[in-house]
Order: C-alpha cells, then structure tokens, then sequence
C-alpha cells in the first residue's frame, strides 16, 4: 500500500453526487498523484457507489444527458476497439477490469477476442455477463487466473477506484504476457477543466475516487513493475461530458451550453499542452 503522503492539502472537494460529505486531497509525496483521505473503509465503500446517477453502473437513459453518454459512449466503444486491435497478438486475450455493465467486453467478444472481465457490483455484473456469455467475475477471480495469461488488460476509468495500488499494479503485471499492453485510463487533475472548476471539478467523484493522477504519478508507479508508459493518448469526449456535470455540481443545475463550452475550451488548450481532461496510457509488460 502506498504510504508516503506529504502534509499538503490541495484541494477540499465534497461528494456530490450520493452523501455530501467533504474530504480532502492530499499530494502524494513519492509519486505526486493526489489522495483521497479519509479513504472509505472496504465495508462501507460500496455505500458510495448506490445512487441511480452513477450510470457507469447502470444502461439508464432516463433523461437527454444520460442518452448523450451513452451516444458517445458507442463512439468510444469503436475508438477502443481499434486500439486494442492495433496490438499484435496471436491469442487475442484481453481482460478487462472494472468492465461495469460489459459493453467494452461484449464488442471486443463479437470482434474474435476471448474475453474476461472483472466487475465487483453485482447488478453490474449480472448485466455484463447476458453480454458476454458468463464471463465476468468477482474481483477474487484475479488472484486465480494463471501468470501471463493475457495479451491486454484494460482499466476505464478504473485505477482510482482500486483501494490497494500496489497489489492491483502487482497482479496486472503478474497477469501480462512478455511484451502485453496494460491500458489505463484515468481523469487528469491537471487538464484545464479541472483548474477551472477546481472543487467542483466532477472528476474528483470523492470518495468513489480514491487517487488522482496526472501524467508524470503513473509513470512513476508503474515504473516500479518493469512497465513502461510508451504513448499517452486523450480522450476527447470526457471533457465534454465532465464540464457538463461539473457546472451542475456548481451552479445546481445542468447548463449544457456553457459546460459544453468549457470542454471544448479544455480541449482545444489541450491541443497544446497535451494535458487533456482524461487521458489513456499505453504501458508495455517487459
């Protein structure tokens, strides 16, 4: 467990979205990624996550912002799709952890890869594996797989969710095949859209979000498994969808227009300084 955190308070960010409680985030002396204190405890963490509106849980399209998500979530179905294709292997094995309802596994699976998933919420579960003809698991099922058994394991949204870097790390290693890709994606506290909304910024997500990384923190924490960042990719659309909440959590209502403008704003300064909202690293098993 990482342990090194410095006095530093950088930001004190409330839940918005399930118990209004405040935390704080504290800078990570070692490897600079912020840390959400206090952390949940394993028994009550799951309570954090029982809201309707956290649709990353759920196939809801009850309103016009959950039925955007999920439009431009099967744009980066494909987008993903394209670039777990674009590595070269024979097998085709991919795991993907935190798979929530099981979208990425199932278009992976109808496009000839062989498929696991790892999904701790049950009614998420249960959803994902109708897609995907049982292949979901408990988050136990990763100390049962065999050693370098998958040519890409993923993570979407996922490592800042994980109670235990270190181990989590650790296990992706052990699992990766000589020269596998580990994919994470995670949000970018220093991507202009989380300058501008600070607080209210709804990529914090406390204390769903227990770490929060910009580029040089997971650089270094992979480092420390013989896996290297090879190539740092954005992810476009987050900041829209970001931007948008964010203003919700700020103004108290959902002003699509000027979030909108604030992603597209976050996106364009990210043009230059490659700091976008939310960021996918490629990292290779040596």
């Amino acid at each position: 467990m990482v342990k090194q955190i410095s006095n530093h308070i950088y930001l004190k960010v409330k839940d918005h979205s399930v118990s209004g409680e405040e935390f704080e985030l504290i800078q990570n002396s070692e490897y600079g990624f912020l840390e959400t204190i206090p952390q949940p405890t394993s028994n009550s963490l799951s309570d954090y996550y029982k809201s309707e509106d956290y649709i990353s849980h759920t196939d809801s399209k009850r309103n016009l912002f959950e039925k955007a998500y999920h439009l431009v979530r099967t744009i980066s179905l494909k987008n993903k799709l394209s670039l777990i294709n674009s590595f070269l292997s024979e097998e085709k094995k991919l795991l993907d952890v935190g798979c929530g309802t099981g979208d990425f596994l199932q278009t992976a699976y109808q496009n000839n890869w062989k498929v696991s998933g790892i999904e701790p919420n049950e009614r998420a579960r249960e959803i994902a594996n109708k897609k995907t003809n049982n292949s979901v698991f408990e988050i136990e099922q990763l100390l049962k797989f065999e050693a370098h058994s998958f040519d890409v394991i993923s993570l979407w949204h996922v490592l800042e969710h994980l109670p235990d870097l270190d181990d989590h790390i650790a296990i992706f290693k052990r699992l990766l095949k000589p020269n596998g890709t580990l994919l994470i994606a995670v949000p970018n506290y220093n991507s202009y859209d989380a300058k501008h909304y600070k607080e209210f910024w709804a990529a914090y997500d406390v204390p769903r979000h227990l770490w929060h990384f910009n580029r040089e923190s997971i650089s270094k924490i992979v480092s420390k498994y013989a896996l290297k960042v090879v190539k740092v990719k954005p992810m476009w659309f987050d900041s829209f969808y970001v931007s948008m909440l964010s203003e919700k959590y700020k103004t108290g209502k959902m002003n699509a227009v000027k979030g909108f403008w604030i992603g597209m704003l976050s996106n364009l300064k990210a043009m230059g300084s490659k700091e976008s909202s939310s960021l996918i690293y490629i990292i290779k098993n040596s």
